[in-house]
């Protein structure tokens, strides 16, 4: 992928398709779902357009997929966002059509197992964006977070470079959607440590690849949504753990299983996001959450020394599940600037 095709962006006022196409939680948590649409309208000035299978539970892959197509092929529709994420969006790829995709381009917006999409967009040559859920980012409570908010406007409105930074603040601890309470306040942030930087003695720009890292792994077993390995020579690598808080020793397999099959030492450059370190199955302390996200670390450098021990690879960057997130072009540009400490994508 040598030229990437940014399609074109939305203007205030313009009609934004809303799809489930992994899961139909807004059926089931409405009180997220329908502050993150009241925020699309209110904040960013444009107008939602949900499909039938938004807020259904349930759906197949194929009415998944049709409201798939039906989104990129309405003349009036400038942009996809993804309400949340799930665990099946594997299973609508078949029913693509790449045929559609390819003749009416359209920014789409999702992260976590929307990885599926946005690197299936990819291989077809059409630039993707990973963050701003619907449910997540723009349901946030409260208020958006400002870092979030300035990273998805500028995605969503503008092309060119733009500068992500780190976060002085970071919130990792969730509260019960169920319960309208939890909408009164913003959640509750802690001081954040600034990147770490591995082999930051060089300049590496290149087309970005990457995303959820278990979904990755799941499209690596079928053999879905990726290419050659030589055709990722030189792309900057990124990659996030999701609320599933996958272990360092899954995190060290799946990128030796990369190694092994010749990906991993592709990349000069990996920006591997903030680890997730909470959930409501794994509660963990202050001081164990803080162990988890080292041991994590750990993962990614052993892996890295095996494989690929001159990558450049920047930690803590808040492209992930954790609050805030900063949007990433997928299959887009990023220059990653080891001396200066500087993230710049292009959107």
């Amino acid at each position: 992928m040598t030229t990437p095709l940014y399609p074109a962006k939305p203007r205030p006022g313009d009609r934004v398709a809303v799809l489930s196409p992994s899961s139909g939680l807004p059926a089931l948590l409405p009180l997220p779902y329908e502050w993150g649409l009241r925020r699309l309208q209110d904040d960013f000035g444009l107008k939602p357009v949900e499909y039938p299978t938004t807020r259904k539970m349930g759906a197949t892959p194929e009415e998944r997929a049709a409201d798939i197509h039906a989104a990129f092929s309405d003349p009036d529709i400038k942009a996809v966002i993804a309400s949340i994420g799930g665990d099946d969006q594997i299973t609508i790829l078949p029913h693509l059509d790449p045929g559609i995709l390819r003749a009416n381009p359209k920014p789409f917006f999702g992260y976590s197992d929307n990885t599926n999409l946005l690197l299936h967009l990819r291989k077809l040559g059409i630039v993707g964006y990973h963050g701003g859920s619907v449910m997540v980012e723009l349901g946030r409570p409260g208020a958006m977070n400002p870092l979030t908010a300035d990273s998805l406007r500028a995605a969503l409105f503008t092309s060119g470079e733009y500068e992500i930074t780190p976060a002085s603040t970071y919130g990792d601890i969730d509260r019960p959607w169920q319960d309208p309470h939890t909408f009164e306040s913003e959640p509750e942030m802690e001081p954040a440590d600034g990147w770490s930087w591995h082999n930051g003695d060089r300049v590496v720009e290149g087309i970005s690849w990457g995303g959820n890292l278990e979904i990755i792994s799941w499209l690596l077993m079928a053999d879905r949504a990726v290419q050659p390995v030589d055709d990722y020579a030189g792309n900057v690598l990124f990659l996030e753990t999701s609320e599933d808080m996958p272990s360092a020793q899954d995190v060290y397999w799946i990128l030796r299983s990369m190694g092994e099959r010749g990906l991993l030492q592709q990349f000069p450059a990996l920006l591997m996001a903030r680890a997730k370190s909470w959930s409501f199955e794994k509660q963990l302390s202050t001081r164990d959450r803080a162990h988890f996200r080292r041991q994590q670390r750990d993962a990614v450098l052993r892996a890295l020394h095996q494989y690929a021990p001159d990558t450049m690879a920047v930690f803590d960057v808040d492209i992930g599940h954790t609050d805030p997130q900063l949007v990433i072009p997928v299959g887009g540009r990023i220059r990653v600037d080891g001396p200066a400490r500087r993230i710049v994508v292009t959107y």
